[in-house]
């Protein structure tokens, strides 16, 4: 009878033990996963003017900050020179970021291409990108804005709206997004109109928002009823086209209609911060560069934005057959010429 009992009893204890055991391995498969630390990215952004010009620096300060906030600050390190527009000044700064450890160093425009290829010998491990730009390096990415997408829905839309039938362009230089800009700009006005008359000036800088104003007049006295222009310069053309009764502008690169709201009637926006995501998602996944980055209405990066406080002055038909040669653009059916190299 005791062997009997002694065997119960360590039969019963068993199965309690057993029992606990099965209950703590339950506990401990039910503890929530151990967070996984985000590793921050360092980003240096160089510009050859300011955060605030309201257009080509602005729109990339703007997208780089829209990628921080999404990110989280802890995550995302983000530091700024502004006003680098020449290229000796700029490569000091740039190799000054990369000897500091930023992970990615944006030099935002076409001239800084030959100071980074000076540069990114002495840092390997650093990813360098600029634009507008198409030729890469191993660590250097070139993103390369096809503006002359957006150009042609402008042009077709100032064509369709001109009561004049003279249309004016401020050029800066005949050299990136500016020059596939202008080019877009004229084949869609006049595939939207044909005979209209396109003038095309340039003043010979980015920065040269007096300059800019001054040419915006001259089109104007000669009969020009609505005019564009790309670069950091066209704040000074924004201006002198609000002071005109009549008369209006059509952006790129952000919207301005904020300079002039009753004289800005659209806008072609590039959407830096997705350029600047897929860079960073690159990098982690070990390509530091050697792509060259297209914005596109295709993929998103661009994007043909309305005035609202204007809209209603846009006849539907015109929109209409603005949204038509957007979504031939997209398709590839239709196809904006550029200028041979």
């Amino acid at each position: 009878m005791k062997k009997v009992l002694a065997v119960l009893l360590a039969g019963l204890l068993l199965i309690t033990l057993t029992a606990c055991g099965g209950k703590q391995a339950t506990e401990q498969k039910s503890e929530p996963p151990k967070e996984t630390k985000t590793e921050k990215v360092r980003i240096a952004l160089v510009l050859p003017s300011t955060v605030d010009d309201m257009a080509w620096s602005q729109s990339m300060y703007e997208g780089l900050k829209a990628v921080q906030e999404k990110m989280g600050k802890d995550n995302v390190e983000l530091a700024v020179s502004e006003r680098l527009g020449n290229a000796v000044d700029a490569g000091a700064a740039i190799r000054q970021y990369a000897s500091q450890g930023y992970d990615i160093v944006i030099a935002h425009g076409a001239q800084y291409q030959s100071v980074l290829n000076e540069i990114i010998p002495d840092f390997p491990k650093t990813t360098f990108a600029y634009g507008t730009g198409f030729q890469t390096a191993p660590n250097i990415f070139a993103y390369d804005p096809q503006a002359q997408e957006g150009a042609y829905l402008l042009g077709m839309l100032a064509a369709m709206m001109s009561k004049t039938g003279v249309l004016g362009v401020v050029g800066p230089v005949e050299a990136g997004d500016a020059v596939k800009y202008n080019y877009g700009f004229q084949q869609g006005a006049a595939a939207a109109k044909p005979g209209v008359t396109v003038r095309v000036a340039y003043t010979g800088s980015f920065n040269n928002i007096v300059g800019a104003g001054e040419l915006a007049k001259v089109h104007m006295d000669a009969g020009a009823d609505i005019l564009s222009g790309s670069s950091q310069q066209a704040v000074g053309a924004v201006r002198a086209v609000a002071e005109k009764p009549g008369k209006y502008w059509l952006s790129t690169d952000m919207d301005q209609s904020q300079i002039a709201p009753d004289s800005v009637l659209a806008s072609q926006v590039y959407h830096w911060e997705k350029i600047v995501a897929k860079m960073i998602e690159l990098r982690k996944q070990g390509t530091l560069g050697g792509q060259h980055l297209t914005l596109s209405f295709a993929d998103g990066t661009l994007e043909l934005k309305y005035n609202s406080k204007l809209e209603d002055k846009i006849p539907k038909e015109v929109k209409d057959a603005v949204e038509k040669a957007k979504q031939e653009i997209i398709s590839g059916s239709l196809k904006v010429e550029l200028p041979k190299k």
